[in-house]
């Protein structure tokens, strides 16, 4: 009872036509044709002025819809009083929202899932230990939440007791639980095992990586696709076709009825509604995967990206560099150039510095406190340590103050961070970020699949970014750039459009700027998160290989629907030329014309045919399927 409140309060105008056509039909049942006549038309009169209305508010924003179609075609009805057919055409446009709303369900419901599944309560325990359950907006950053079995982990927070296991499969498509040990980060949204766990706040509930999430999901719920607003071009041909055909059929049959049993068959509900039902699907698709996507515009782009592009670092590397050597230069001895370093990284976000400190401590080497230390962003880190000026960075950012750096040759997947003290060069450490094994699968399918020019655009030394590019197929290399510098080359790579993935606070520029930004979000990559258009929530780089999948997929059905529509509503009038379909009748058939389309919408709900890999060599893409 109370959906049925809720659906005569949403659409009153559906139950209002529904009562006006019993009505109409008892009356003329009774022989009060007349009377019949007069309340269809006031009342069909009452819904084109108010649909005119709506008409003239769209075209003072530029926005030219196929409501004309619809308006002509009760006008037409009426005139010739064919006022039941008319009444049928106020009830196909009146019921269109009610049904784009059915058809639609399905397809936002994944979505809408983990907008519902949002945790909104968390269990604080005060320094005694004491329990107190208070919203989630309330916990701050080292507070101290006890998590239940099997309950929802409210915040980014660290395991405190010894061990913890946590189902991320809402979050990274992980099917297996994951168990983690003391001082692991725990992400938001996770769902707690077995057994009780105590977890340190991390982060607050705005900065976590499922309200993150939560945000991304709704602000692509409510986007609008360029898609929908290609089916609005479509109105001005269509309805001028469709005004032909109606024309000349009455011309011909010299008969004014023929012109309105054409035109009912030429409503707008297939190209209004079949567009963003398809796209709402690809989005339902597209979270199921790991890939959250701001809106319909970003799925379309997916399905048309012609050029790509990637940052190394944590994104075809898993951004998790090791030290493995240390090289000094000649006069200075291993272990103190890395307690130096590593007493200057204790200052710098760098991706390498985290790896240089945890070797140091590996070694059981002290690090020493800094009197001055400040970071040049994307160069290097300076810091007085003990009376020696030390600095980290870059081999052009190190030579430029010594003069006298050599530069080191490196491995696949390995990093330099050249040292300076005092002014002299003292030597590199060398770290090594593991390839992601999926990275050459997904680099060979895009370039198997119609993808035109694949680029790395990294920051890092050339001759590691050339040592990655050369292990996963990519040919194109640009390095040691800065922001700046990945801006205009994103600006300038061509065809069109173009796709940037990235991960750092240092790609948010380029993940803004490209044509479709990827950011690699799994560990809340917050800046490029909100700058990017789709974030991949998986720690796997294949799911971008579904994205575009999927991209590709929802486009075509989205243009299928679109030109079944045309096709089937066309062909109808050129069969109601001939006067074998009166006008109820026609009415009757466009409805059909108009499930046939939302049904084949739908479509975009299924996973693509055939498998994301296509045909990527056996041996890559066995790294791949592992991968996911």
């Amino acid at each position: 009872m109370h959906i049925v409140l809720r659906f005569l309060t949403r659409y009153p105008v559906v139950p209002l036509t529904v009562l006006v056509t019993l009505i109409v039909l008892v009356l003329h049942a009774t022989g009060l044709a007349v009377v019949a006549q007069i309340v269809a038309t006031v009342f069909v009169a009452a819904f084109m002025l108010w649909t005119i209305g709506g008409m003239v508010r769209s075209l003072l924003h530029r926005q030219f819809g196929l409501d004309i179609l619809a308006v002509v075609a009760m006008g037409a009805t009426l005139a010739v009083g064919e006022y039941v057919a008319s009444l049928i055409v106020v009830l196909m446009l009146s019921g269109g929202e009610a049904l784009e709303d059915f058809a639609s369900y399905r397809a936002r419901r994944d979505l809408n899932a983990l907008l519902e599944r949002s945790p909104q309560r968390a269990h604080l325990l005060d320094p005694e230990e004491s329990l107190r359950e208070v919203p989630v907006e309330q916990v701050r950053e080292g507070d101290l939440l006890l998590v239940r079995p099997s309950e929802l982990v409210p915040v980014d927070a660290v395991l405190v007791d010894d061990l913890g296991e946590f189902d991320e499969s809402s979050l990274t498509g992980e099917s297996l639980p994951v168990s983690k040990r003391a001082g692991a980060e725990v992400m938001s949204g996770s769902v707690n095992g077995d057994d009780a766990v105590r977890l340190r706040v991390l982060r607050p509930a705005a900065e976590s990586q499922y309200q993150q999430i939560v945000r991304l999901v709704a602000a692509a719920e409510h986007s609008r696709a360029p898609m929908v607003r290609l089916a609005d071009r479509y109105a001005v041909p269509f309805t001028v076709v469709s005004l032909l055909i109606a024309g000349v059929a009455w011309i011909v049959a010299g008969d004014a009825a023929r012109f309105a049993e054409v035109l009912v068959l030429a409503t707008p509900c297939p190209l209004l509604i079949a567009a963003p039902v398809a796209f709402l699907g690809g989005l339902s698709q597209t979270s199921r995967r790991g890939v959250i996507v701001k809106g319909g515009a970003v799925i379309e782009q997916f399905g048309r990206i012609r050029s790509a592009a990637f940052d190394k670092t944590g994104t075809l590397t898993r951004g998790r560099p090791a030290l493995v050597d240390v090289r000094p230069a000649s006069g200075f001895v291993a272990d103190d150039v890395l307690r130096d370093a590593a007493s200057a990284e204790q200052y710098s976000t760098h991706a390498l510095a985290d790896g240089i400190r945890a070797a140091a401590e590996s070694r059981r080497l002290a690090l020493l406190p800094a009197s001055r230390a400040a970071e040049a962003a994307t160069n290097g880190v300076t810091a007085v340590i003990d009376g020696r000026t030390v600095v980290v960075g870059k081999p052009a950012y190190i030579d430029g103050l010594t003069h006298d750096l050599v530069g080191e040759e490196l491995g696949a997947g390995e990093a330099a961070a050249y040292v300076a003290i005092d002014g002299r060069y003292a030597g590199a450490l060398i770290l090594s970020d593991e390839l992601r094994p999926e990275s050459a699968a997904v680099v060979d399918w895009l370039r198997d699949h119609g993808v035109e020019r694949i680029a790395m655009l990294t920051g890092d030394a050339r001759a590691t970014a050339e040592s990655v590019a050369a292990a996963i197929g990519v040919s194109e290399v640009h390095a040691e750039l800065l922001p700046a510098d990945k801006v205009r080359l994103a600006g300038e790579i061509a065809p069109r459009p173009m796709l940037m993935v990235g991960d750092g606070v240092n790609d948010a520029p380029v993940l803004a700027a490209a044509d479709v930004g990827v950011a690699m979000g799994a560990k809340g990559a917050t800046a490029a998160g909100e700058a990017a258009d789709a974030v991949i929530v998986a720690d796997s780089l294949s799911r971008l290989v579904d994205a575009v999948r999927i991209g590709r997929h929802t486009l075509a059905v989205a243009t299928t629907a679109i030109v079944i529509g045309i096709v089937l509503s066309i062909g109808l009038m050129l069969i109601a030329t001939t006067g074998v379909i009166p006008a109820v009748a026609g009415a009757l058939i466009q409805e059909l014309v108009d499930l046939a389309t939302i049904l084949y919408a739908l479509r975009a709900l299924r996973p693509p045919k055939g498998t994301a890999l296509g045909s990527v060599p056996a041996s890559r893409a066995a790294s791949l399927t592992t991968a996911e």
